[in-house]
């Protein structure tokens, strides 16, 4: 019971940081820059203050499964914790020279690419953690690791994109979103390792606090299981992605969107414009023609008068010797 509490309050923490995140990148990329950059600092301070607590969390809870692995002589879950300390003093470090960024009259301050590239050095290191832990090879919860590759790849590329342009919104926002994926796919991994929804004919196997295996009785319990992982990670995605949508609505109904994305040119604006140019062409050829045509008739009247008069003299017998 004590291990799903931790992986829910783990969860509910990355959720909390991807949401607030989420709301404060997309409110900064649809508004128009009119707020102060006070309130802008007091909301990412209490950003990378919610991220400082997260970290800390995950060091303290590592420091009682390591010790807790000293116990039972457990040379793997002592290394694995090790590894967690690791990543989480970075995540706490990041989070500690970003909140002195936004602390007014603060001796210090970090240029904003150091801390993009400490982010990323932690999600790059998180990465290789989950993609690498093979403790068992027909452990079923190989399978939630593998799945949690996926947010942790959208971290990753968010946090390159903001090293490349730290000014834009959209960086941040992806990463927030990776985080809240993050945080419930750690939820369900609870769920499904520590409570009796695991799946049948399986059974967990703990070693210490955090070195464990999830192992089936045959290969059809094994493939079920890992069919019921990959469903329960395409309906997390989904209720993500609706979540996403309304979230999106709500905050362009709230505070509007630029201008400038809303100027754009219908599609076929461009042949609009050259049916409306052929038209008056054709519109001006026809009036050349009509012009001529009235040029030629007026020259030519003239030359019927002349040929009348040479008519009318030559029947009269003036004009004709016999």
């Amino acid at each position: 019971m004590g291990e799903l509490l931790t992986y829910t309050i783990a969860g509910g923490g990355f959720i909390l940081i991807g949401g607030w995140e989420a709301i404060l990148s997309s409110s900064e990329t649809l508004k128009s820059p009119d707020t102060s950059d006070d309130s802008s600092s007091k909301s990412h301070s209490l950003t990378f203050l919610f991220i400082s607590l997260l970290s800390f969390f995950f060091i303290v809870n590592s420091f009682f499964s390591l010790f807790d692995a000293l116990n039972l002589d457990d040379h793997t879950g002592l290394v694995l914790q090790l590894e967690v300390i690791s990543i989480a003093a970075l995540f706490l470090l990041y989070s500690v020279l970003g909140f002195l960024n936004h602390v007014k009259r603060s001796p210090f301050s970090f240029p904003l690419p150091l801390l993009s590239l400490l982010c990323l050095f932690a999600f790059v290191e998180e990465f290789i953690m989950f993609y690498l832990q093979k403790k068992d090879p027909i452990g079923i919860e190989n399978r939630y690791f593998d799945l949690l590759l996926v947010p942790i790849s959208v971290c990753v590329f968010a946090t390159m994109l903001e090293l490349k342009n730290p000014d834009s919104g959209f960086p941040r926002l992806g990463r927030a979103i990776g985080l809240i994926l993050h945080g419930m796919w750690f939820v369900q991994m609870g769920i499904s390792f520590f409570s009796d929804l695991i799946v049948h004919g399986c059974n967990l196997h703990e070693k210490s606090r955090g070195n464990f295996t999830i192992r089936c009785k045959g290969h059809p319990e094994y493939h079920r299981g890992k069919a019921i992982a990959t469903l329960q990670f395409n309906c997390h995605l989904a209720l993500l992605v609706a979540f996403v949508v309304g979230a999106y609505a709500v905050v362009c109904k709230k505070h509007g969107v630029r201008k400038e994305s809303t100027r754009y040119r219908p599609i076929g604006a461009e042949m609009l414009q050259m049916d409306s140019t052929a038209q008056f062409t054709l519109d001006s050829d026809d009036e050349g023609d009509e012009i001529e045509n009235k040029i030629k008739n007026d020259a030519m009247v003239p030359m019927h008068k002349a040929l009348t008069v040479v008519q009318d003299v030559g029947a009269n017998g003036y004009g004709s010797r016999h």
